[in-house]
């Protein structure tokens, strides 16, 4: 059972994030935080494994004070998700998938690692952590009410809010070398045709447009659709779902999430998928794609707007506690870090850094104007749904306290 061979994608890759795979634990390995690649790796990990624990409790909450369970099922429906989909991405030849889907990307060692270190702990964290934090967000803006289509048009602004957030950490990692794709490109200084995965082509900058579109976007608005039809809406209408009731709907939401993906992307596979394919034709249904989301969202959301006087503002209430601090801590420290790569990246030859950049040289960078764009929106919606909560606040205290009076005239 190959892990790492020789003159492998994965052989090649490591290398050049700077481990060696060969002798991986196939369990769990643990390293010391100050010894990883740059100092920007346990930042990271650190961020992330806070924002899944935050999330978790915040789900707890949710269920014993609101008796909702839906950002629970979220929270565990992600780990579904993730432990369908990961292992074949990191080891397409134990599952027959060698030709069909290939080796996809390897991620750097982190302090806590799974899998024959394929499997950073904080991958495990990142999607309970991120979905979590769109969920509530598109919540405490109105969505998902119960209403007719609520749970479509909630689940397309989630895509727009998940991908903001998601692609602001996509489009980074590259270049601080947290991951790499397995891309034919030069600064692997790899062997003729030892790279290079159809799957992972067309790039959008350094991020394949198939990362953005399916990972950072449709599956997990699938996932969210899911999760609001199966749990959320029967538990508005009165109905219990606890104990197997709850966990089978956990199960089905996360496969349902998995499934969508190879449906999702029938509109690009059309056009081929190796040295035929057409990746000009595959590049502009992919944009049209991502940004399609961008569009319809951003036109839901202002509908929304319109009518969101009228509508409760007790779900931003109930969210309140959980976004005023970690989706901030998210987009604070990404900030920062991508502020210090903006040396190296604006120095960047080709879309790769110089031999003399820091943290890391010789890397490919992201799309700096579509990230801007992404923190555009992201902080938008977070203000949004943050102000809202707080108004819902202060019209809390102002009825008690007329309530208040009102008994004591009496």
């Amino acid at each position: 059972m190959a892990v790492c061979d020789p003159d492998t994608p994965a052989f090649v890759i490591t290398r050049y994030l700077g481990f060696v795979c060969e002798d991986a634990n196939p369990i769990v390995t643990l390293r010391n935080p100050l010894d990883l690649a740059n100092w920007t790796l346990p930042i990271l990990e650190l961020l992330i494994v806070v924002g899944a624990i935050l999330a978790l409790v915040h789900a707890v909450r949710r269920l014993r004070r609101d008796g909702d369970p839906t950002n629970l099922a979220l929270w565990f429906g992600s780990l579904v998700y993730l432990f369908i989909i990961e292992p074949p991405l990191y080891f397409p030849e134990w599952f027959g998938m060698q030709d069909a889907m290939g080796f996809m990307f390897a991620h750097n060692v982190f302090t806590v690692d799974l899998m024959y270190d394929r499997l950073p702990l904080y991958i495990v964290c990142f999607y309970p952590a991120m979905s979590q934090v769109a969920y509530e967000i598109v919540r405490a803006l109105g969505f998902f009410d119960g209403g007719k289509w609520s749970a479509l048009r909630g689940s397309v602004v989630f895509g727009l809010v998940y991908q903001v957030f998601y692609e602001i950490f996509d489009q980074l990692g590259p270049q601080l070398k947290w991951w790499a794709w397995n891309v034919d490109e030069p600064f692997y200084g790899a062997q003729p045709d030892v790279l290079g995965n159809p799957s992972a082509v067309p790039l959008f900058e350094s991020v394949p447009w198939s990362s953005a579109w399916l990972f950072a976007t449709v599956s997990f608005a699938v996932l969210t659709f899911m999760c609001v039809v199966l749990v959320k809406n029967p538990t508005t209408q009165g109905r219990s779902v606890r104990g197997w009731s709850l966990t089978w709907r956990i199960v089905v939401a996360g496969a349902v999430a998995v499934v969508s993906m190879p449906l999702l992307s029938i509109t690009t596979a059309v056009f081929g998928r190796g040295d035929g394919a057409n990746l000009t034709a595959q590049t502009v249904v992919f944009a049209i794609q991502v940004f399609g989301v961008w569009v319809i969202g951003l036109a839901l959301l202002a509908w929304q707007l319109r009518r969101l006087p009228a509508t409760s503002a007790r779900p931003a209430r109930e969210a309140a506690p959980f976004l005023r601090f970690f989706p901030w801590l998210f987009l604070g420290v990404h900030a920062v870090l991508w502020i210090v790569v903006l040396p190296s990246y604006f120095g960047a030859v080709d879309g790769v850094t110089g031999s003399d950049a820091s943290p890391e040289s010789g890397t490919p960078t992201g799309s700096l104007p579509y990230v801007i764009g992404c923190y555009v929106i992201a902080i938008g919606v977070l203000t949004l749904a943050v102000r809202r909560g707080r108004a819902e606040r202060v019209e809390s205290a102002e009825s008690d306290s007329a309530s208040d009076e009102t008994a004591t005239t009496v």
